[in-house]
């Protein structure tokens, strides 16, 4: 690590590395170029100067925490640790010069270039969508509007979720939070179901339903219409043409690169920032990370563009030692995500495709509980037995066990009969490990019993 007591004198005079963005992706980068070399770093955000946790935003709305307590370093860590700060906006990039121009009038000199600027919702050139109260929720604008046009369910008496994705429920349980009347628009025939099997879709299509939000399945909306002072009025409903009042609209239907900045440079774009496996772009000394960045080669069966908080995590990562000297390709490893359906928790290793996509070969085993919103759904080759994946809904798992199973080609039996090593629900939670293999035996005619082997032994040599 540098020693900032030992800083030169020609401090400004180092190679200089630019960053635009400081989500997860920028500031991961630029902390471990730091680890490992005294090279001039400068972060450039247009929309705040400190970092912050997206994925806290709603925190805030719902009154579990403050904006400041988003924030994982205290506003003294950059200058301690001689990481520059810049508020603007990027309006062009010059290659050729390697230099950045702003919309105030001003410009930056860089060596190497990383682009890290995330994701921005999509809009799909709907009447209105640029209304006052609508918003997504991706930027710390839009929790402000969230505030400004949904404080409470007397200035906001009706909200409309356009797209049923991850941020569209957190969206709906955080204006729930407030007692708001929400009406959300998913295409789907249910909900998600381009990712989640049919078996767990369901169970979260009548989730939400119990939480009394009004879901519309295989709606689209085809309006949104203003009032007299350009603020939301209603939304009209495509394929009925029902008008549903409403004071705030939240756009949640996918993300797009946030790129608009470069298309006229000689950066290769497609939807994204093109880059190799060393996410270097078509022009020496400009990379993309994050959100943004399109890989040109397929990694085993991720997407080319992945806005995942922890992949943009390890790409800054790896990233920082090409930069530093040691040329180093970008490997994500299994796939791996997590996330909260309302009050389920539900987590996925390796693949398991929902309907549409799923591999002739895939198939599946799903176990659901005969009560509970709970259940796991097992993905493996249907002529080797190989195991694919694993999808759990209300039941904790250990992240580096199903890694480990997966890297050692694990067949489905053998994952069945070691599921309790992997349970990391707390203690007196119930266990229902014996329940799964008696389905899974009477369903496959198998004769499987429950092990457990000891935990420290899992990862051991021997």
């Amino acid at each position: 690590m540098f020693n900032f007591d030992l800083i030169p004198n020609n401090y400004q005079n180092m190679e200089h590395i630019v960053i635009i963005g400081n989500g997860i992706s920028g500031v991961t980068v630029a902390r471990h170029i730091r680890k490992l070399s005294d090279k001039r770093i400068t972060i450039i955000s247009a929309e705040t100067e400190y970092f912050f946790s997206r994925t806290a935003l709603m925190y805030v709305y719902m009154g579990h925490m403050r904006f400041e307590h988003t924030q994982p370093y205290e506003n003294w860590f950059w200058k301690k640790n001689q990481i520059e700060l810049k508020k603007g906006y990027v309006k062009s990039v010059e290659t050729k010069n390697k230099r950045l121009h702003f919309t105030e009038g001003d410009s930056l000199k860089y060596d190497k270039l990383i682009i890290a600027t995330g994701s921005k919702p999509n809009k799909f050139g709907w009447p209105g969508q640029d209304l006052e109260g609508v918003l997504g929720m991706y930027h710390k604008h839009d929790l402000e509007n969230l505030e400004k046009f949904a404080p409470n369910n007397k200035i906001c008496k009706r909200a409309v979720i356009v797209g049923g994705g991850l941020i569209g429920i957190e969206l709906a349980e955080m204006l729930k939070s407030r007692n708001i009347p929400v009406t959300f628009l998913v295409r789907e025939d249910s909900f998600w179901n381009g990712v989640l099997p049919e078996g767990e879709s369901e169970i979260i299509n009548q989730h939400i339903k119990n939480h009394h939000i009004d879901l519309r399945l295989s709606h689209n909306l085809k309006e949104i219409i203003p009032d007299e002072n350009g603020r939301v009025k209603s939304i009209i409903i495509e394929e009925t043409g029902e008008e549903i009042e409403c004071s705030v609209v939240g756009l949640t239907a996918g993300v797009t690169p946030n790129i608009d900045f470069i298309k006229n440079s000689e950066i290769e774009t497609a939807k994204g920032v093109k880059v190799n496996r060393y996410l270097e772009t078509n022009i020496i000394d400009v990379y993309a990370i994050g959100d943004c960045a399109e890989q040109h080669e397929r990694i085993d069966q991720r997407r080319p563009i992945e806005a995942i908080w922890y992949t943009g995590r390890m790409m800054g990562e790896t990233l920082a030692q090409t930069i530093c000297g040691s040329k180093t390709q970008y490997k994500p490893g299994h796939w791996f995500n997590s996330a909260k359906f309302l009050d389920i928790e539900y987590q996925t290793y390796g693949w398991v495709f929902g309907k549409k996509g799923r591999p002739e070969y895939e198939k599946h085993f799903h176990w659901k509980h005969y009560k509970e919103n709970i259940c796991i759904t097992v993905a493996f080759h249907k002529d080797t037995n190989l195991f694919l994946g694993i999808n759990t809904f209300g039941i904790r798992m250990r992240h580096n066990i199903f890694d480990k199973w997966l890297t050692e080609k694990r067949d489905v039996d053998y994952v069945v009969s070691y599921l309790k090593d992997a349970n990391f629900d707390p203690e007196f939670y119930s266990a229902y490990e014996s329940d799964i293999i008696t389905q899974y035996n009477a369903e496959f005619n198998t004769k499987l019993t429950a092990y457990k082997k000891s935990w420290k032994r899992i990862f051991s040599k021997t």
